[in-house]
């Protein structure tokens, strides 16, 4: 990292990696303080919806910030997508309601997805090629410090003080990581003159990446209502939440095409699986077993720990190992994972059993995301590289957060059991799928 810290990028590269550190921190945290949250507001009923809605305004920020910044420069995108990061961080730390924390969950999701996208166009115009797989690496490590300590801080933060301080007191700190970009920032807007206007394609996928993050809230949100009802509904919001979709992923990924779509689909599924389980899984801990907050958030860090792990272990193995086999033993790895939590909820085995299996999980993510990239490359044209990129990242918030609207659900019928159970039986899903993406397709089209 020798070269991103020396003039005149040191300031940048601090700033830019503190962005990321902290937006990872927020994420994880989150997942700790749920519990207490939700005690604290009276809000059990919308424990899905502070996730998946944050999940879905993610692609809201990533489709409108991304265009944008790509039709007049960072700057001004990338300030905006962080002001609306640090509103979410007031309103949800000041929130005295769980709709209103809902709502400050929505407005993080849709600072932080802009945010992912503006600081990437932001180092193709400050650095230099050579520096980019360096800063990029940067970026990763920035996720693997807080997936450590992110879980106990919060969990401390909360039974010391208030779980508010866990969002209050992360602003002045995206501020001051902001203020180190800013001289960075000065001339890379493009002059009026050469800024491009909207095309019809931009407003369609902003509308549709809309669409996307609006069934999410309203699949979100029908655990408040009649149970009979939601589940005539749920089908009809799925429908119209797959038909927005179709258009931001490439072509034949919903009939699972081998290769490219393939593991544009196995994001989605491995991020359902993994996100519909590690939510829950705090709740588990402190309803069940009474285990303190802080305790809870150890063992979110063994997850984190292990895919931190088994992402290093896939870039020291790089070509050396088979991708297609890195995706078979990820997802089985992911889908044992589930079932042991599913195992520990049915017969109420010891809490280190979840923490085992939640390691494992963690390990199947280390294993297949790094290759599900690498794919995605490897089978996209030159110039479809940008539009499978974020087709990825896409599926995967969508992936996340549909599954956590029906965990929602399920939860209300069977606590605990219904939400393992789904994750579980998506994890089979997910190793079928893994077995498609692994299968090479030479070129994909997309549409």
């Amino acid at each position: 990292m020798t070269g991103i810290l020396r003039r005149p990028y040191a300031l940048t590269t601090v700033g830019a990696w503190s962005s990321v550190f902290l937006a990872a921190f927020e994420s994880l945290a989150v997942t700790t303080i749920m519990p207490a949250v939700t005690a604290d507001l009276n809000g059990r009923s919308l424990y899905a919806l502070a996730f998946s809605s944050t999940l879905a305004a993610g692609v809201v920020g990533m489709v409108a910030i991304g265009s944008w910044a790509d039709r007049r420069g960072p700057a001004v995108p990338l300030l905006v997508a962080t002001s609306l990061f640090v509103a979410g961080l007031l309103v949800a730390g000041t929130a005295t309601t769980m709709p209103a924390f809902a709502a400050g969950r929505f407005l993080q999701g849709v600072g932080a997805g802009g945010e992912t996208v503006a600081l990437y166009v932001l180092v193709a115009q400050v650095y230099p090629p050579a520096l980019h797989i360096k800063l990029f690496g940067a970026f990763a490590s920035a996720w693997v410090v807080p997936s450590m300590i992110g879980p106990f801080a919060a969990g401390l933060v909360t039974d010391v003080w208030s779980w508010h301080w866990v969002f209050l007191g992360v602003v002045l700190l995206v501020a001051a990581a902001t203020a180190l970009m800013v001289p960075a920032l000065r001339g890379r807007d493009r002059p009026p003159a050469d800024r491009l206007p909207v095309s019809p394609g931009d407003i369609r996928r902003i509308a549709q990446a809309a669409v996307v993050a609006a069934t999410v809230v309203a699949l979100s949100s029908l655990d408040g209502i009649d149970r009979h009802v939601a589940w005539l509904v749920a089908p009809a919001v799925l429908a119209v939440m797959a038909l927005a979709l179709r258009r931001l992923v490439p072509s034949g990924t919903y009939r699972l095409r081998p290769g490219l779509p393939a593991a544009v689909a196995l994001c989605a599924t491995a991020g359902g699986v993994f996100f519909g389980t590690e939510v829950y899984l705090p709740l588990l801990l402190h309803d069940r077993y009474g285990l303190p907050t802080w305790l809870s958030g150890i063992t979110l860090t063994s997850g984190a720990v292990a895919w931190a792990l088994a992402s290093a272990v896939q870039a020291r193995l790089g070509e050396r190992a088979a991708a297609a086999t890195a995706l078979r033993v990820g997802a089985l790895l992911l889908a044992s994972g589930a079932s042991v939590e599913l195992a520990t909820v049915l017969w109420r085995l010891h809490p280190a059993v979840a923490a085992l299996g939640w390691f494992a999980a963690g390990a199947g993510m280390g294993t297949l995301y790094p290759r599900i990239s690498e794919l995605v490359l490897a089978g996209s044209a030159p110039d479809e590289a940008g539009f499978n990129t974020a087709a990825k990242s896409i599926a995967d918030a969508v992936g996340g957060s549909a599954s956590l609207a029906v965990a929602g659900l399920l939860f209300a019928i069977a606590p605990f059991a219904g939400p393992f159970t789904f994750a579980t039986a998506l994890g089979v899903v997910t190793v079928t799928v893994a077995f498609r993406a692994s299968v090479p397709l030479p070129k994909v089209m997309t549409a």
